[in-house]
């Protein structure tokens, strides 16, 4: 039987995410998810007038293919998806999570050739700017056990946070938007963390169930060479099936020149000091920031090793080694994208961020009447 949220959540992303438009062709790549939501999709798009066009995949296969595949392999299945995404208008990724670790064995040799001749000309120079684009997780038991949840109420957490009232947000997010578009500097502080940068004449891009679901963030960038400074980064975070804890940064002109974590060794699916520098040595453009974004889902409270759902926490940001994107864009490039997150709650250490010296949010909470309505307390 169907669960009733279903329909929901497929409404959302045919009709708000993609706002899939009578004769457009939308690619629906399913990782890792129900067939049947994916044909309950796909008849959504049918009905809005559009043309679903399926691509199922599997982590067990694709785990297969990154372990043996050479380069030329790559760029030949590449170089298919890429026209396959040239001549599409509307793409849906629906990217299950069995284990996060998946691929924690595969050779970071491998994964960089992944990242530089698969995911960087068909996903960065293509699907990102060229069509309207929504990514999201479908739930499973490992994303519930991450949570520390049993799959019932994490379902009903899942539900909740991904089907909220993005209308409403997309309201409340204006004067945030405002405040950033005039803002020249901001400073950060918080415990390991003091950064400065500047974000003058970079856009701002409001975030409210259009390309990610669950969603509730609104990012810029800063100047290339602008950021000055220390972070720590108070989340643990998943990288290739790595998992790193207590990154440390250290910036200078822009520039990552020192990088520190917690050295859990080398097994599979450890984070380490190596494994962090070779991420940031993949390119010239990895040890520079690509985003900088402000998190305010009001149901999305806690870290769980996802950066979909961790990068969308209420009172937290995020801080983005590598690529930026063509909306709010200073020019880097890379085939990294990483999102880091710190959350600024008291619980977790509190914080504060200045705009050009004044004030806007402190211990995770906006302070500013006009911003108070994107506050967790009040969403």
């Amino acid at each position: 039987m169907i669960d009733s949220r279903w329909q929901k959540l497929a409404d959302i992303l045919v009709h708000h995410s993609v706002r899939v438009q009578p004769g457009e062709r939308v690619l629906v790549e399913s990782l890792d998810a129900p067939p049947e939501f994916v044909a309950l999709l796909m008849r959504t798009i049918h009905a809005a007038g559009g043309e679903a066009i399926p691509e199922v995949k599997q982590t067990p296969i694709l785990r297969a293919l990154y372990q043996n595949a050479s380069e030329a392999q790559i760029q030949f299945i590449a170089a298919l998806e890429k026209a396959q995404m040239e001549g599409v208008q509307g793409y849906i990724g629906l990217r299950g999570a069995p284990n996060f670790a998946e691929m924690s064995d595969i050779p970071q040799t491998q994964m960089q050739r992944v990242r530089q001749h698969w995911w960087k000309p068909v996903h960065q120079e293509v699907r990102v700017p060229h069509t309207k684009w929504v990514v999201l997780r479908w739930p499973t038991p490992g994303m519930a056990q991450a949570a520390n949840m049993s799959t019932e109420a994490f379902e009903d957490f899942y539900f909740t946070v991904c089907t909220v009232d993005y209308a409403k947000m997309q309201r409340e997010v204006q004067p945030l938007v405002e405040f950033m578009q005039r803002t020249r500097e901001v400073r950060i502080i918080g415990p390991g963390t003091d950064l400065r940068f500047s974000i003058e004449g970079i856009g701002v891009v409001p975030c409210y169930g259009t390309h990610n679901i669950p969603d509730g963030e609104c990012f810029t960038c800063p100047v290339r060479d602008s950021v000055e400074g220390e972070i720590t980064i108070n989340t643990n975070s998943v990288y290739e099936g790595n998992l790193y804890r207590n990154i440390h940064f250290k910036l200078r002109q822009g520039k990552i020149v020192e990088a520190t974590c917690a050295d859990d060794g080398d097994r599979p699916g450890a984070g380490n000091p190596r494994k962090l520098n070779a991420i940031l040595d993949s390119d010239e453009g990895a040890r520079y920031i690509g985003e900088w974004s402000l998190g305010f889902n009001p149901h999305i409270l806690y870290p769980m090793n996802d950066t979909l759902f961790d990068e969308k926490i209420a009172g937290s940001f995020h801080f983005t080694p590598g690529n930026a994107y063509g909306e709010a864009d200073n020019g880097n490039r890379s085939q990294v994208h990483w999102d880091l997150v710190v959350i600024q709650r008291p619980e977790f250490g509190g914080g504060e961020i200045y705009f050009d010296g004044r004030l806007i949010r402190k211990d995770g909470l906006f302070v500013m009447d006009e911003l108070k309505s994107l506050n967790y307390d009040t969403m």
